[in-house]
């Protein structure tokens, strides 16, 4: 018992030490006291996911030979081949396609579309407007080379007003021009909530109730081993993400993967080199074993993230702020939201979050005009891979309500020490 308060002790002078108050630290430790059961649910999810993981790696006796690098064409990469075969294993789909080519998750949802569509046809959002990212690509906000560019036409249905989906209204939009439909699983920087993948089937079976060719697409990042199945498992077509979010483990570099059938991979694949050439290109340039051992850690970095967002939502819920899901809600992706209602306090928000970071700690965040988005955006990445938003990480744009969204954190310890960062910053701008 003594020994344990030492320890206390020593942890409350490190953190004292890093600048946070004793205050902040109270309400952090009576918020995560209500948090432990939760908690415990996530580690089984966890050991579920590990285990499928692990059965993969093993299905398709990885070993040290699928290390090695290649360059230049990248053919016979014995490593990069067996990988997407572990993908396609881990996600129970007839292939995958992984590659470091694929730059962002932007960048994988742009090669799965523009491989599997054709001028005329039509993409349908039936859970409203995509990710903003995707404005430009889609044609939302005209830009050059752009799917509307090819004759390529785009419609949406929006949520209802509680935020569930409207059945009869798409039921009305589908039509014989449709041809893919674009579900995003987490919420990027709507306010609606994200989908579970039981929701996401259901939706998936009234669409082929209604046209039974449809290509049903799922935006999957930031969701990937929150629940025990995956898209793919309830009816996808194709399941689309990024590598430096939740599959790379914080260890991918880079990357990209769209896992599905084999023929809408394959029409992706071509999109990505070029026709006639397809998956037999694209060197690994020595990223192998990261892509490998980032999959296989993904499970439990993951479920970190997972705690680090509960964490928040309790811990700014407690202070009286909306937190969107809520500390009790079921949870869909490690997106976490809190509306902090002022440009001030989300600035505050995002300079604790780089003030904790490992990387860039020194740094102070500002709000610009980033690329792909209509508003500024503020953004809190001090991340050993660039942009790693598996990583410890916050972004909002400017607008009211100002809402910050928070994800990640390769361990629960680094995302608590955060998200305390991030109260101590809107204590000291007097913003709380």
């Amino acid at each position: 018992m003594e020994q344990e308060s030492t320890l206390e002790a020593q942890i409350t002078a490190l953190y004292r030490e890093m600048g946070i108050s004793e205050r902040a630290l109270e309400l952090g430790e009576a918020a995560e006291k209500k948090c432990h059961d939760r908690f415990r649910r996530i580690d089984r999810i966890a050991e579920f996911n590990q285990a499928k993981v692990l059965k993969a790696f093993r299905d398709n006796r990885v070993g040290e030979a699928h290390f090695a690098p290649s360059t230049g064409y990248g053919y016979d990469d014995l490593g990069r081949d067996n990988l997407e075969r572990v993908y396609a294993s881990v996600f129970h789909t007839e292939d995958a396609l992984v590659r470091a080519q694929m730059v962002s998750g932007t960048h994988a949802l742009t090669v799965a579309l523009f491989g599997n569509l054709r001028p005329g046809d039509e993409i349908l959002s039936p859970v409203g407007k995509p990710y903003d990212t995707l404005d430009e690509v889609i044609g939302i906000v005209p830009q050059k080379g752009s799917l509307a560019e090819y004759g390529v036409t785009y419609r949406q249905v929006d949520l209802l007003p509680d935020g569930s989906i409207d059945y009869e209204g798409i039921r009305n939009a589908v039509s014989e021009r449709t041809r893919l439909v674009e579900i995003q699983r987490s919420r990027g920087y709507a306010s609606r909530p994200s989908f579970s993948v039981e929701k996401i089937g259901e939706l998936i079976r009234f669409l082929r109730g209604i046209k039974s060719n449809l290509i049903c697409m799922v935006d999957n990042c930031y969701g990937e081993f929150l629940e025990t199945i995956e898209p793919s498992d309830v009816g996808a077509d194709m399941i689309v993400g990024s590598l430096i979010k939740n599959p790379g483990g914080g260890l991918a570099p880079i990357g990209g993967y769209i896992a599905g059938t084999r023929e809408c991979v394959e029409n992706a694949s071509f999109r990505l080199t070029a026709p006639g050439l397809g998956k037999e290109l694209g060197a690994s340039l020595g990223a192998n074993r990261n892509f490998y051992q980032g999959l296989f850690l993904s499970p439990v970095v993951t479920a970190s993230a997972e705690k680090g967002a509960i964490f928040a939502a309790q811990l700014y819920q407690d202070l009286g702020f909306h937190v969107s899901p809520g500390p009790e809600d079921q949870r869909f992706d490690i997106v976490q939201s809190v509306d902090l209602k002022t440009p001030e306090a989300l600035c505050a928000f995002c300079r604790g979050i780089q003030a904790a970071s490992p990387v860039d700690s020194f740094v102070t965040p500002e709000p610009w005009d980033m690329p792909g988005y209509v508003d500024q955006v503020i953004m809190a990445a001090g991340t050993f891979v660039s942009g790693s938003s598996i990583e410890l990480s916050a972004d909002g744009p400017m607008r009211p309500p100002y809402t910050v969204f928070f994800q990640g954190g390769l361990t629960y310890a680094h995302a608590k020490t955060g998200i305390l960062m991030s109260l101590q910053k809107l204590m000291d701008a007097a913003v709380l």
